[in-house]
């Protein structure tokens, strides 16, 4: 009896270093189908924007092509959501008289329950393969002394480098073509969803390869000094291929290996900076799986939830605009808001406005975000949010807040970035850039930028008596 296997690919749209493909495809007598489902009311609920729609539909494309060259066929089935796509894998597992199911696992609380309900309807029928193939090493794997999951962050990454480094993090190998089975292609056909233009990325696992591999080579020795300062282009910019699984973190680490040998024991280094960013996002992906409520918009510090938030929604519309009258603030939103990313720092920057400056909940901002970015990760952004919002583990202290002009002039000095995404503000000189409205009021000049739409000084008082009340 001919075995058949099903690879169900789902935040892992690429061929090499796939350990679920791979497992697939080791048998050489299997026929081998591909298969990714499309679910857009799940999407509307998790707030995939329109630009990380795009990518995911021109990855698939380019997914597409590699299977085509080992000769596997990609299906793609569309229902509303997870609880439908159940059934939609039943059915087609029973068409194409499927033996097997690979899959990597997903480690939020929405695609745990799917995968387990997954298990229930096709075992023992289906025999069900889950691999790790997104993370360095398995969640719940890294725990402190008392066998819990770390709550800190920097014991958290000596006890995963000490485990890490003693592991096998070889590349999984890509599979040959199946010569025995020819592929059948079709169009990949149109989500139900709506669709917008993303920046900074190339679809396609070859072309993110390249990029890794130019940065690892020529960039990340700066990356320490230079990755703060968005008006230069020092970080990595691989966030949404990691985020749809087009690189994995072992490649990420092959490649700055290859160039940087035993980085890890340089810790002031740009590269090993560089796989510190890679650790935070492991670190947020264990605790997503440990702490199930950060799926569920809790916080991680719960008396934070009795924070008592202003919520204007004026001031909310002004800042997802770009229009706070902040320069640095608003240049962010609006290459947020026109490319779909954002730098780093300037994630930073924006969440402390939203939360310590105009006392908005948090989680109206994760969830701009992610509508905005081509890069969502719930894991990433929502750690990044409560880490901003100091309401998460490891987060900065709530009495610590960023004052945005300050900030401004400490990464922008010279308004580079500012001048590029707010052109309103051209005339106005280096040293004043920061302080639009002074200079135009000593000049006599009239401006089309908005005033400050609050006074930091007076924001971070009320902030501070709301977290103090809060926690009493």
């Amino acid at each position: 009896m001919v075995k058949k296997h099903l690879i169900w690919f789902r935040n892992d749209l690429r061929i090499q270093d796939n350990p679920a493909f791979t497992k697939a495809c080791e048998d050489p007598e299997a026929i081998v189908t591909a298969l990714f489902m499309i679910t857009p009311a799940q999407w509307q609920m998790h707030n995939m924007s329109s630009k990380q729609a795009h990518f995911v539909y021109d990855s698939l494309i380019e997914l597409q092509k590699s299977l085509t060259s080992l000769n596997v066929s990609l299906h793609i089935k569309q229902c509303p959501d997870f609880n439908k796509t159940v059934d939609v894998i039943e059915k087609f597992c029973q068409e194409q008289q499927i033996n097997s199911l690979f899959y990597n696992r997903q480690y939020e609380y929405n695609e745990r329950k799917r995968d387990w309900l997954i298990k229930q309807k096709l075992q023992p029928s289906v025999e069900i393969y889950e691999l790790d193939g997104n993370l360095f090493l398995t969640p719940l794997t890294v725990r402190n002394g008392q066998g819990e999951m770390y709550k800190v962050f920097t014991p958290f990454r000596q006890a995963f480098l000490d485990r890490f480094l003693q592991s096998n993090h070889k590349l999984y190998k890509t599979p040959t073509s199946r010569i025995h089975q020819q592929a059948t292609i079709s169009s990949i056909p149109n989500f139900n969803y709506p669709m917008q233009p993303y920046d900074f990325f190339q679809a396609g696992e070859d072309k993110a390869l390249t990029h890794l591999e130019h940065f690892c080579e020529e960039r990340v020795i700066n990356y320490a000094d230079k990755r703060d300062i968005p008006s230069i282009d020092y970080t990595s910019q691989i966030s949404a291929y990691l985020t749809l699984g087009v690189l994995s973190v072992r490649q990420c680490f092959y490649f700055l290996n290859k160039e940087h040998p035993e980085f890890w024991l340089y810790r002031e280094s740009g590269a090993f900076c560089w796989f510190n960013e890679l650790v935070w996002r492991e670190f947020y992906q264990h605790l997503m799986v440990a702490h199930s409520r950060l799926c569920r918009h809790k916080p991680f510090i719960e008396w934070t939830d009795n924070i008592q938030w202003k919520n204007d929604s004026y001031q909310f519309e002004q800042w997802k605009k770009g229009n706070t009258g902040y320069p640095i603030v608003d240049a962010a939103m609006r290459q947020l808001n026109q490319t779909g990313w954002m730098h780093n720092r300037l994630r930073m920057i924006t969440a402390s406005f939203l939360v310590k400056d105009l006392l908005i909940d948090w989680r109206w901002g994760e969830q701009y975000f992610m509508s905005q970015l081509t890069d969502g990760d719930l894991a990433a952004n929502n750690g990044g949010w409560q880490w901003a919002a100091s309401t998460g583990t490891d987060s900065v202290p709530y009495f610590r807040i960023f004052n945005p002009t300050t900030q401004g002039k400490r990464f922008d000095p010279n308004g580079n970035f500012i001048r590029q995404w707010l052109p309103e503000l051209a005339q106005v000189p280096e040293k004043l850039i920061h302080t639009p409205h002074l200079w135009a009021e000593k000049m006599g000049k009239i401006i089309n930028y908005p005033q400050p739409i609050v006074t930091h000084d007076i924001a971070r008082k009320e902030t501070l008596e709301a977290f103090v009340n809060a926690k009493n």
